[in-house]
């Protein structure tokens, strides 16, 4: 059922609301690709004028979420349904190190799925006093100085994440994880050649309205949130090696856990 402007206390304005509804149905997949977005109907079902209705769709072609339908001579053209943008990621299976001679796990679990997946290097630095939250998950002294590794990842050449990893200095110091250039098969293969593989990790997810770094480097359309993921991994004796702390496009994104029944 569609809420009126009478019926809600939605602050947003009236554009946003219907898009907002309109993006739930696409991602949810109860209204699928290739289907007509009639102006007109529209305009009914959210008892709204053209105008409005055409500002709620812009939004969406601007998350790539809708367009034009073309070769129309109609005054305000209907819009079709693209494809669904949020691509399903799987974060356990990126735990692992890569196969010998493979990329880094993230990049092909996302290959399997169909998605062109890369990364670009940021920067590489040391830093001599870790953000708290940090140091704290690395069970470190607040001036204890820890690696920074940051990189964008995209989605078919489109930005869809952002990562700042962090590694205890006194583990990493020497190796290539501190050159500014990728480490072959990611870095938990190197972290397990230097002796602490990867056992467990915990991770922390939440939404966020994304800050300004963010939004720039991403390249967020207005009003897209991100999904924050805060991540501790563990290693022998449930020793913290490394924090990632990543946020990926909301509209780009969506994370898939899978649980046992825990005894």
């Amino acid at each position: 059922m569609s809420t009126t402007s009478e019926q809600t206390t939605d602050r947003r304005p009236l554009h946003e609301r219907v898009a907002a509804d309109l993006r739930d149905e696409i991602l949810s997949g109860a209204v699928l690709p290739g289907a007509v977005l009639p102006t007109a109907e529209l305009q009914q079902r959210f008892a709204t004028s053209s105008a409005t209705v055409e500002q709620a769709l812009d939004v969406l072609r601007e998350e790539g979420l809708v367009t034009r339908c073309a070769d129309t001579a109609e005054a305000v053209p209907d819009s079709v349904v693209l494809e669904h943008r949020q691509r399903t990621m799987r974060p356990s299976r990126s735990l692992a190190p890569a196969d010998p001679g493979q990329p880094f796990r993230w990049v092909t679990e996302a290959r399997k799925r169909g998605v062109r997946a890369n990364c670009a290097l940021l920067e590489v630095k040391q830093v001599p006093r870790p953000p708290a939250h940090v140091a704290r998950a690395l069970g470190l002294d607040a001036a204890a100085p820890v690696l920074l590794r940051s990189q964008i990842l995209t989605f078919d050449d489109e930005p869809a994440g952002l990562v700042k990893a962090y590694f205890p200095l006194d583990i990493v110091r020497g190796t290539a994880m501190t050159e500014h250039r990728k480490v072959r098969g990611g870095t938990s293969t190197l972290l397990a050649r230097l002796g602490y593989p990867p056992l467990r990790c915990v991770d922390s997810v939440s939404a966020r309205i994304p800050t300004q770094e963010q939004h720039a480097l991403l390249k967020l359309p207005p009003n897209v949130p991100v999904l924050r993921t805060f991540r501790v991994v563990y290693s022998d004796h449930d020793r913290p090696v490394e924090v990632h702390d990543t946020v990926e496009s909301g509209h780009l994104y969506e994370l898939q856990y899978e649980f046992t029944q825990a005894l």
